[in-house]
C-alpha cells in the first residue's frame, strides 16, 4: 500500500478528514485548550519561517528541487509542523475532551506518524545529509521524541 502512488493523498484526506471531525465534535472551548492550540499555531508558523511555501509539500513525497531545513525548529525537530498539528488539535480535545475525539487525536497522531516516517524514507533515499540530520534530532519533541 505504501508504494502506491494515492497512499500520499489517502494520507493528507485522513489529516484532514479527522481533524475536521475533531472540529465538529468539539462541544466546547478551555483556555488551556487555547493556550495549547495558540503554542501549535507559533510553533506552525515559526516553522514556516524557516521553510518556504514552494519547499512545503502537505502530502508525504519529495518535491522538485526541495531543499532539507536544518535552522529554526529544525534544528531540533524534523516535522514541526505535524507537532503544530498535534498540539492544535490537542488543544481542541481537552476543550470538550471525550472518547470519541480521543479516538480521532489517537488516529491523527498515527496519520502524522505514517506521513513523517513515509518523508523519512524518502529522504534517506534522496540525501545522505538526512542520516546525519535524523540523528542530531527527534522526530516531533525537542531531546525526547
Amino acid at each position: 500500500m505504501t508504494n502506491n502512488p494515492l497512499y500520499p493523498k489517502l494520507l493528507v484526506f485522513l489529516q484532514f478528514s479527522l481533524m475536521g471531525l475533531m472540529l465538529l465534535f468539539s462541544q466546547g472551548v478551555s483556555f488551556i485548550g487555547v493556550l495549547i492550540f495558540l503554542v501549535g499555531a507559533i510553533i506552525g508558523l515559526f516553522a514556516l519561517t524557516h521553510n518556504r511555501l514552494g519547499n512545503f509539500n502537505i502530502q508525504p513525497k519529495m518535491k522538485e528541487n526541495a531543499k532539507l531545513i536544518t535552522t529554526g525548529i529544525y534544528a531540533y525537530i524534523r516535522h514541526p509542523m505535524y507537532l503544530s498539528v498535534l498540539l492544535m488539535m490537542l488543544g481542541v480535545f481537552i476543550g470538550s475532551p471525550s472518547i470519541v475525539e480521543a479516538l480521532f487525536l489517537l488516529l491523527l497522531t498515527i496519520v502524522l506518524v505514517l506521513k513523517a516516517k513515509r518523508e523519512e524514507s524518502i529522504w534517506l533515499k534522496e540525501t545522505k545529509e538526512y542520516v546525519e540530520y535524523k540523528k542530531r534530532t527527534k522526530l516531533f519533541i525537542p531531546f525526547i521524541l
